[in-house]
């Protein structure tokens, strides 16, 4: 009788554990081709919606994770920083100031939704 009373409770929270783990955010390399699609259009998206005229860039990626959903979710954590290139230049290579002080360094976290099958990739949210 004690058994029928010990059983249940160690495989419910045998299965609470397990299902914490099912679905939920995994690290993954920050070189992985998926995150950096994901890194480029977000990067790709905030410069566009800032009202800097120079563009940013990322300086250092810090973590990476994704979610597997309908396609996979990315939030990718990034520093960035500016570069002397305007908004408006055709320069295919840009790098970021040298001096700290006119790169002005500064933190974003970016939320990606990405269905690559379906060509389809969106910004879920953005924090910087």
């Amino acid at each position: 009788m004690m058994w029928k009373i010990v059983l249940p409770v160690l495989a419910v929270g045998f299965s609470v554990g397990v299902a914490g783990l099912i679905g939920g955010f995994q690290d993954i390399d920050v070189n992985d081709e998926g995150a950096l699609n994901a890194l480029n259009f977000s990067v790709s998206n905030h410069n566009r919606r800032s009202n800097d005229i120079f563009l940013s860039q990322p300086a250092e990626v810090i973590k990476v994770q994704r979610q597997v959903v309908a396609g996979y979710k990315y939030v990718i954590t990034v520093r960035m920083a500016k570069t002397p290139c305007r908004k408006n230049a055709t320069e295919d290579v840009c790098d970021i100031h040298e001096d700290p002080a006119r790169a002005q360094p500064y933190q974003c976290i970016f939320t990606v939704w990405s269905r690559p099958w379906l060509n389809d990739t969106r910004v879920l949210k953005e924090e910087c």
